[in-house]
């Protein structure tokens, strides 16, 4: 092999090296924040027993978090009949802005301990692309700040210091994989996304039932 063309190869392994670093590097930065999370708690939520527009509960972490559903008309939506294809404006406050959240129609779990789930609409389709057109008639909304994965997210915390953000959904067909809402009691539910998932306290639930 000639000096030239041991000096090439070289070249080429070394910048094979750092790419290799860089990405490693990137993978970490993604991945310690969720392997190290700590649980801030539960929500302080008790589940209201009836058909409510409107939550609040204080958590562990002290903070007051605030959920409430409106119709497309801005009237307090009834949730006692949802019909799938009607649309839902959910806002909420009070959140920490520092752990990202799923909003979607789920199963009430069975304690505080479990997290609502599984759920109607799933991750929202074409979130994973950040394909903007993807935003319209979601049954679900993936809520984030996070750098790394916003741009996969359906949206940001719409004001990040008091934690509140505002989706309109679609609701779904009452029925999934696994679940089916006409028989287990269902809720229009936050939780913390996956970089925090087994965190209970951004959990707040609003529970619903189909129209029959």
């Amino acid at each position: 092999m000639t000096p030239r063309r041991s000096r090439s190869l070289r070249i080429v392994l070394f910048s094979l090296l750092a790419v290799a670093v860089l990405v490693l590097g990137a993978v970490l930065v993604v991945l310690i924040p969720i392997l190290t999370h700590q649980s801030a708690g539960g929500s302080g939520q008790d589940i209201p027993a009836e058909y409510v527009s409107e939550t609040r509960a204080t958590g562990a972490d002290g903070r007051t978090r605030e959920l409430r559903v409106e119709d497309s008309t801005g009237k307090l939506a009834e949730l006692d009949a949802i019909v799938p294809g009607e649309s839902l404006v959910i806002s909420g406050s009070g959140f920490d802005s520092g752990i990202g959240i799923y909003l979607a129609v789920c199963a009430i779990p069975a304690s505080a301990d479990e997290k609502p789930g599984p759920c109607l609409g799933g991750i929202p389709e074409g979130a994973e692309s950040g394909d903007a057109e993807a935003q319209a008639g979601l049954a679900s909304a993936w809520i984030t700040n996070d750098w790394a994965w916003r741009a996969f997210a359906t949206q940001t915390y719409d004001d990040a210091e008091r934690g509140s953000f505002t989706a309109t959904l679609t609701v779904p067909e009452p029925t999934t994989d696994g679940l089916d809402c006409r028989v287990s009691r269902c809720a229009i539910a936050t939780r913390a996304d996956h970089t925090a998932g087994s965190d209970r306290v951004q959990d707040i639930l609003l529970p619903v039932a189909f129209a029959e």
